[in-house]
């Protein structure tokens, strides 16, 4: 009786969900695949050998990659990370000068309801007031990491337009804007350049 043998790999499910496909170039469905080779008799699967890579399938193109491509955020996630940003520099902010100040905080609930955060409001901005510094960082630190260069300056300058608009910034606020750069990844010049131009702007 002749047996024919051979390799086999087979696939099965471990997990689902939706992520940046670096082919589709868009959000898509996932399924993240886990694989072993078998040796088979006949085509079948019989023994057991050793295990492959996990790898993501796109459910769009059907394109194989790296667990890693998990690691990019999706539109969704970019957005909430960016709104989660602009709430803490804005909380920070409004701390370094008058959180009271109608102007400010109105200014702070028109900027991060542009963000992504329609339901930004006076109590959120209370709620922000009372975290922690740390906590807040963190939370700019993680948007700085999303932007470009470009987009940076533009979350910089809105983050001055909050202190400039109940007056002129205060050294407090000052120091905050450049605290909020630094944690975006700005250098002192380039934060000093952005700054002054949207002061100046401003007049």
């Amino acid at each position: 009786m002749l047996l024919v043998f051979g390799l086999t790999a087979v696939f099965r499910t471990v997990s689902e969900g939706t992520f940046h496909c670096p082919q589709c170039g868009g959000d898509r469905a996932y399924r993240r695949r886990a694989g072993r080779r078998w040796l088979s008799v006949f085509f079948v699967p019989v023994v057991p050998l050793w295990r492959l890579s996990h790898a993501v399938e796109c459910r769009t193109c059907k394109g194989r990659f790296p667990v890693a491509a998990l690691r990019t955020p999706t539109a969704r996630q970019l957005g909430e990370t960016l709104a989660a940003g602009m709430r803490a520099a804005a909380a920070l902010v409004l701390r370094a000068g008058d959180p009271a100040a109608p102007a400010a905080r109105a200014r702070a609930i028109a900027t991060v309801s542009g963000y992504g955060e329609p339901d930004y409001d006076a109590a959120a901005i209370d709620a922000d007031l009372a975290l922690r510094r740390t906590f807040l960082q963190r939370e700019v630190v993680h948007a700085g990491a999303q932007l470009a260069v470009e987009a940076k300056e533009w979350f910089l300058a809105q983050a001055v337009r909050i202190g400039l608009a109940d007056g002129p910034l205060g050294d407090g606020e000052r120091q905050a804007l450049h605290g909020i750069a630094d944690l975006l990844g700005m250098s002192p010049a380039y934060a000093l350049g952005v700054i002054v131009t949207t002061e100046g702007a401003a007049r």
